[in-house]
């Protein structure tokens, strides 16, 4: 029998190319920044710096719970082993080329991360995970290639703007103004957290990528940059995908051969 390979998604295209690199979680995807740890924190606004994690139960060691096969299999995360709490970070990400789209975003925590959950809500993915956890995760997508400064925006509340047009600074809306350009430095900068509660420091996260660095780099298929049309493998899996979605759903008995 031969050895199963793992797949991630098909076609040619760069978007198709961009969704196989950020699921596949052997690819360690480029670091383009360096966010402080502590400024991480501040911009979720769970904790304050240097505070102690709080915590749901006592640490696993400490407990005294019944035996169970599954738990002697799996390991758990840290966050769980410690009893921490559990907290969110999420993203908007602009329908105008953004390195990653909501429904993208799922498939890649699933496939990189343990332990957590994550839901698509229009333009935005929340992720949710113990404490300790979720700090590390979201630096890691804060500092690497699927965020932009100025396409993705950190929204617990609020989140709308994803489809509106960009600004004169190619910054995507945003009813809270959790961040502003900074004329100076000419870059973005955080004045608020993610609920929009402000901020006792400024946060910058950098300068936003040029429009030809980002339709190389996104997910997203455009008529005006990538046209799914023009990738048929891309195509037919989606065809595919609808097909059986809709006859499983309400005509299974036409479900022949798939």
């Amino acid at each position: 029998m031969a050895k199963y390979q793992r797949q991630f998604f098909p076609g040619e295209s760069k978007p198709a190319q961009n969704r196989r690199r950020y699921l596949d979680p052997k690819i360690q995807l480029k670091k383009l920044r360096d966010i402080p740890m502590d400024d991480v924190v501040r911009l979720m606004g769970h904790r304050t710096p240097g505070q102690a994690y709080g915590s749901i139960h006592a640490p696993i060691e400490e407990a005294t719970e019944p035996e169970c096969p599954i738990r002697k299999l799996v390991v758990p995360i840290e966050g769980a082993k410690a009893g921490d709490r559990i907290r969110y970070i999420q993203f908007a990400d602009s329908v105008y080329f953004a390195p990653i789209s909501p429904y993208q975003r799922a498939w890649m925590y699933l496939s990189r991360y343990r332990g957590i959950d994550t839901g698509t809500l229009s333009g935005r993915q929340i992720i949710e995970v113990r404490e300790r956890n979720l700090e590390q995760i979201a630096k890691e997508l804060l500092d690497n290639e699927t965020f932009d400064p100025a396409l993705t925006g950190i929204r617990g509340a609020t989140v709308h703007g994803h489809s509106c047009r960009l600004d004169e600074h190619g910054l995507m809306f945003d009813g809270w103004q959790r961040y502003l350009w900074d004329d100076e430095k000419k870059e973005v900068m955080y004045v608020k957290d993610q609920v929009a509660l402000p901020l006792d420091k400024k946060i910058y996260v950098g300068q936003p990528a040029p429009m030809a660095d980002l339709k190389e780099r996104t997910t997203i298929f455009r008529a005006d940059g990538y046209d799914m049309n023009d990738d048929k493998e891309v195509v037919d899996f989606y065809i595919r995908i609808h097909k059986l979605r809709t006859l499983g759903g309400y005509r299974p008995f036409d479900v022949k051969g798939e």
